[in-house]
C-alpha cells in the first residue's frame, strides 16, 4: 500500500515563459520542478532562479502542450513565502563565493540553490514565518558594504511591509 501511495506523487517540471531583462539572462523560460496536485495544478518545489512573481510552495496552475510540456498561465495560491536572489559583488569581500553568501544569511535558515560556478547567484527561499525585518536589513546593508547586489522576485505583502 505505502509503494502506490509514493508513486502517486509525481514530480514535473513547469516551464515559465517571460521577457528577459536587459543586461541579464538571455533566456526566456525556465523550468521548475513541481508536485502535480491535479491534471493543471501543481506546487513549485524549488526556487526559481529567473522568473518573477512566484516562490517555491506556490500552487500553479498549467497548461500541457502537444509534446507534453507543461506551462505556466498563473499563479493559484501563495504559500506566503518569498524568493530573493542574491549575487556576490566579485570584488567585494565576499568575491564569487555563494558559499560566504549563505554564511552571511545562515542565522535565518534560509534554503536557496546556486545558479553555477560561472554566475554564483544564490536564489533563496524565504519562508512566511522568517524574520523579513530582520531579513532586508541585512540584505541592504550588504548591498550598501559592498558584499553583494540582491533583488526580490517574489515579494508578499507582510515582506514589503517588515
Amino acid at each position: 500500500m505505502m509503494a502506490a501511495m509514493e508513486n502517486a506523487i509525481e514530480k514535473i517540471k513547469v516551464w515559465f515563459r517571460f521577457v528577459p531583462r536587459e543586461g541579464w539572462f538571455p533566456q526566456d523560460i525556465e523550468g521548475l520542478w513541481a508536485t502535480r496536485l491535479s491534471a493543471d495544478t501543481a506546487v513549485v518545489e524549488n526556487v526559481p532562479f529567473l522568473q518573477d512573481g512566484v516562490a517555491e510552495g506556490d500552487i500553479v496552475q498549467f497548461q500541457t502542450d502537444s509534446d507534453g510540456l507543461h506551462w505556466a498561465v498563473g499563479r493559484v495560491s501563495s504559500a506566503g513565502n518569498c524568493t530573493v536572489r542574491v549575487v556576490p559583488v566579485p570584488s567585494g569581500p565576499l568575491g564569487r563565493s555563494p558559499q560566504a553568501v549563505h554564511q552571511r544569511l545562515a542565522v535565518f535558515q534560509l534554503g536557496g540553490e546556486v545558479m553555477s560556478t560561472d554566475f554564483p547567484m544564490v536564489a533563496f527561499n524565504v519562508p512566511a514565518d522568517a524574520d523579513f525585518a530582520g531579513i532586508k536589513a541585512l540584505l541592504s546593508q550588504g548591498q550598501d558594504d559592498g558584499w553583494w547586489h540582491y533583488e526580490v522576485g517574489c515579494g508578499t505583502d507582510e515582506w514589503w511591509n517588515a
